[in-house]
């Protein structure tokens, strides 16, 4: 196999390589990157001849990588992260309250809980761009995936600089309706008469959860998904009965508090890297976050 190619061209078609893999089209991919098709079809060729590979290939459905690809998806990943990080530093000087930081948290985190934060500080601070992303997968913010992340468990990487704010309360709740209807069990047995709401694929937090003597397993729920948001959803509905943060489900009226005794917590941390710590933006974004989410934790 030939050396990759090294000419400045050669990120955009590890771009256009990049959104082919994740789209897993070339209309998706053309989407992604606003370019027209044809550019990014010969881009991605153009990749594939350098190198002497075939990188897709071609089906009625789409593309789909090779072995070669999935093998080369790890560091095009990693060049997209840095070139997203080079990008959110050459957004505004170190000592600027201007600029981009990217913020990492789970999804119901950063849908439920940090937009009012947010928008706090950005009245304060107009020029800052704030930039979410919502994965309950951990962020490598040693790559400078992102600036600041929310964790749910302490970083023991020592470039990390982490603050503890505080252990958040998770909890079974229900839609007093449903309960009206299937009743208001008061042990963890009685409750798995229930429609239940969980998991699909079982995941190292489901399995800490069951450590703690919840033992459910997939085929117990009456609605199921991964996506937390989506199972947030379906206790507002009253699809079922589900753990969520004791917070959150204080602000539905119509939302009751199911085995109070039974319940744990999520100690959560605000992370980012050692290096950030003097990037004023960042600074002001990880003090305002740290603030909140304490304040959250408590219940304030």
């Amino acid at each position: 196999m030939s050396q990759p190619p090294t000419d400045p061209t050669d990120w955009e078609r590890q771009r256009a390589f990049l959104a082919v893999l994740r789209e897993g089209s070339l209309s998706g991919a053309a989407r992604a990157l606003g370019a027209a098709q044809p550019t990014v079809r010969r881009r991605v060729e153009d990749l594939e001849r350098q190198m002497g590979v075939a990188l897709f290939t071609r089906s009625p459905s789409g593309l789909t990588p090779t072995a070669l690809a999935r093998e080369l998806s790890g560091h095009v990943e990693a060049m997209a992260a840095a070139a997203a990080s080079f990008a959110r530093a050459a957004s505004a000087e170190a000592g600027s309250t201007t600029g981009a930081v990217r913020i990492t948290a789970s999804e119901v985190v950063g849908v439920e809980v940090l937009p009012p934060m947010l928008a706090a500080l950005q009245a304060d601070y107009p020029g800052l761009v704030i930039e979410l992303s919502l994965s309950n997968r951990s962020e490598d913010l040693l790559r400078r995936e992102a600036d600041i992340a929310i964790r749910m468990t302490r970083p023991m990487q020592e470039a990390l600089v982490a603050r503890r704010v505080g252990a958040i309360p998770l909890g079974f709740h229900g839609h007093s309706r449903l309960l009206d209807t299937w009743g208001r069990p008061d042990t963890l047995e009685a409750a798995k008469a229930l429609p239940l709401i969980g998991y699909e694929t079982e995941t190292i937090g489901v399995r800490a959860i069951k450590a703690l003597g919840l033992d459910l397993r997939r085929e117990d729920f009456a609605f199921r998904a991964d996506s937390d948001l989506a199972q947030l959803a379906a206790i507002r509905a009253g699809l079922g009965v589900g753990i969520c943060q004791t917070a959150l489900a204080a602000r539905d009226p119509m939302l009751e508090r199911v085995l109070p005794g039974f319940s744990f917590d999520l100690e959560t941390f605000v992370v980012t890297h050692e290096d950030l710590r003097e990037v004023r933006r960042v600074r002001l974004v990880f003090d305002a976050l740290v603030e909140g989410l304490t304040a959250y934790a408590r219940g304030g």
